[in-house]
């Protein structure tokens, strides 16, 4: 049970969760390339490769489990009264509004963003709050799913 469903208030509903898109484990790959690079080169060159290889390994390893903790911790929702978010673990960053709070949503992709499915998801509350959240999986159907909740309100 994660932070959304332990925090619902008396008939509240949840609609809709995400999460963050994979593309956050981008890096992690990188550097295990690298180390796969350094190995394929110790072969043929120098035999002191093998050491930044194993370097490049600890470092995506240690980067791996950072990440998955970050991604296994992190929740996006939607319930029938509220936008829910909750990010991280020991750090941990919460926003709620309620629906009829929400002034607008504004969705930020690039073209990786667009082919991936992942972008940054901004909601704007009145007052002038505004709080964003990069790499949300399928940022269109999060906006789209708040945008349908307020409009049965």
């Amino acid at each position: 049970m994660g932070y959304i469903d332990k925090n619902l208030l008396e008939g509240e509903r949840v609609i809709y969760k995400t999460r963050h898109h994979k593309i956050i484990f981008i890096w992690p790959v990188v550097w295990l390339l690298i180390a796969i690079t350094f190995v394929a080169l110790g072969k043929y060159a120098r035999p002191e490769f093998f050491f930044f290889a194993g370097l490049f390994g600890m470092v995506s390893l240690i980067h791996t489990f950072v990440i998955w903790i970050y991604f296994i911790t992190c929740e996006f929702g939607i319930t029938n009264h509220r936008v829910v978010a909750k990010e991280g673990f020991i750090k941990r960053k919460t926003m709620e509004v309620l629906l009829n709070r929400v002034e607008s949503i504004q969705v930020e992709q690039g073209i990786w963003g667009r082919i991936l499915n992942y972008g940054t998801v901004t909601i704007c509350g009145t007052g002038g709050a505004s709080d964003p959240f990069e790499k949300i999986r399928r940022p269109l159907e999060f906006k789209g799913k708040v945008q349908q909740q307020l409009a049965g309100q």
